[in-house]
């Protein structure tokens, strides 16, 4: 590490969890967001200022006015430009000393591995089950920690699902697309909930990459924000799963 990097990163050195190897592998780490939106934003800004050393933000939607409620890491300015260069912009000011890759395409069932291969641990921040389950096969395919989230109204939840194959996936919580239900825009959404769920999601991922406690990992943390109630439920590897098993 730098001298600059010394005392950009040094609340993070003085942590036992952390400490100077741990940061040295947020420096080396690789890491992609799926969805520059409301939880891909704060998740990728507290992963940019943590030192994650490469990030790919993957979006293929723009800003609309709509979107600031939430999505802090945009301004008034962006409307209309494309989220995933306006925020790969944002995270490479935030923090000079990292790689910041843009992709503004959707991420299909045809690109998902190609997209996600060599990265150390995906983040799915997608309001889009077809998405969802297209991230999910190709990190089981390629072998690589999957933290997904997920948020509405006041309500939120963070799952990490494992690498080794032999934990639960995300097709093993939601096996099939389920009918569609209201959207975002017709049943709403408190925008500091976004804030809450992408910061916990930034965490699992800082803990997944450091080996720092105990991660989520096979597990799925839900919270309540009207009572600021959360629960932890460990989730079941399903025999039958479409995608794992």
């Amino acid at each position: 590490m730098t001298p600059d990097d010394i005392t950009r990163y040094a609340r993070h050195l003085v942590l036992r969890e952390i400490g100077g190897p741990g940061q040295r592998a947020l420096l080396d780490s690789h890491v992609v967001i799926v969805g520059a939106g409301g939880l891909g934003g704060p998740a990728g800004l507290y992963l940019a200022a943590a030192g994650i050393g490469h990030i790919t933000v993957i979006d293929d939607d723009v800003v609309e006015a709509s979107n600031l409620q939430r999505q802090v890491q945009f301004i008034h300015t962006d409307i209309g430009m494309g989220k995933a260069e306006v925020m790969a912009d944002t995270l490479g000011n935030l923090n000079p000393g990292i790689k910041v890759i843009a992709g503004d395409l959707r991420l299909k069932t045809d690109n998902a591995r190609e997209l996600l291969k060599n990265h150390d641990v995906i983040l799915d921040g997608t309001d889009s089950f077809e998405t969802r389950f297209d991230t999910n096969g190709a990190a089981l395919a390629l072998g690589i920690p999957l933290v997904s989230g997920a948020l509405g109204r006041f309500d939120g939840q963070v799952g990490v699902y494992p690498s080794d194959g032999h934990g639960p996936c995300y097709r093993c919580l939601v096996p099939h697309i389920p009918p569609r239900g209201e959207t975002c825009s017709e049943v709403g959404i408190v925008g500091a909930l976004a804030g809450i769920v992408g910061s916990l999601m930034a965490l699992e991922t800082i803990k997944l990459i450091t080996g720092a406690g105990e991660s989520l990992s096979g597990k799925l943390w839900l919270f309540d924000g009207l009572c600021a109630g959360a629960r932890t439920v460990t989730l079941q590897k399903d025999p039958d799963c479409p995608a794992c098993s």
